[in-house]
């Protein structure tokens, strides 16, 4: 497009429904214009050809809140709008950055389960009422015999290596059991891998296996023990659980 070299320039943001055939060979469309603000050159940049706009404050009110938008697009149903002499450009890619609550950083970051939970159709209650749907039919195991961290006491007596080890010569290590459901939770630190199989579990049973109960966290256990004639004292890494998930 051709840019003014000096000044401003208008941008008009507006949502419009995809035209079918017979809409889009006719004279008027249906749109709603979500906002009209001016810029100046210095506010845009530019990136292999494309026109980079900060549109968080003329958008901001239709993000926190999409249900209005749906609203007002039904009171305008039916009004004729004059098509442009220009085209407006829809070859538009719309970039949004989220800030991930203190909980979601210390599991890591974003995983496709929070993002299916935060789309459209969870908000509508859609993918609620499809599971819902679901629920009915597929049993639920019972909350006590979900995913979960048990004791699990190791005797070295036991497993003949209470002759070299000083300390401990017992210890809790846990270990993980119960079943896994579908699909998973977050409370359960699924992979991506592990939510889609839960998924396919849930909708089509008899084409995979259940995900598995299985350690997500483990920490150190210090062990004194004699090597070659030497007492030592190590660190030995992954041997007790600290929590359980499903993968």
């Amino acid at each position: 497009m051709d840019l003014p070299t000096e000044g401003s320039f208008a941008i008009e943001i507006f949502h419009q429904p995809k035209p079918d055939t017979e809409q889009a060979s006719a004279s008027c469309f249906e749109r709603f214009q979500m906002d009209l603000f001016t810029v100046t050159l210095s506010q845009v940049t530019f990136s292999l050809g494309n026109m980079v706009l900060e549109v968080t404050r003329p958008l901001s009110k239709w993000l926190k809140r999409p249900g209005t938008l749906e609203k007002q697009m039904s009171r305008v149903a039916g009004e004729c709008w004059q098509r442009p002499p220009t085209p407006p450009a829809t070859n538009v890619l719309l970039m949004l950055y989220s800030n991930l609550s203190q909980e979601q950083r210390q599991l890591g970051g974003s995983t496709l389960l929070w993002e299916a939970e935060s789309s459209w159709r969870a908000q509508e209650g859609q993918l609620s009422w499809e599971w819902g749907k679901r629920h009915r039919r597929h049993h639920l195991p019972d909350r006590s015999q979900l995913c979960r961290k048990v004791k699990f006491q190791v005797d070295f007596n036991l497993i003949g290596w209470g002759s070299w080890i000083i300390y401990p010569k017992q210890y809790n290590a846990y270990r993980c059991e119960g079943e896994c459901p579908n699909p998973v939770g977050e409370e359960f630190h699924p992979t991506n891998h592990a939510y889609i199989q839960s998924l396919l579990k849930r909708y089509q049973p008899h084409r995979v296996p259940s995900t598995c109960c299985a350690p997500v966290k483990t920490k150190p256990l210090s062990m004194l023990y004699v090597d070659n004639g030497r007492v030592l004292l190590d660190h030995h890494k992954d041997m007790i659980v600290e929590e359980c998930g499903c993968l």
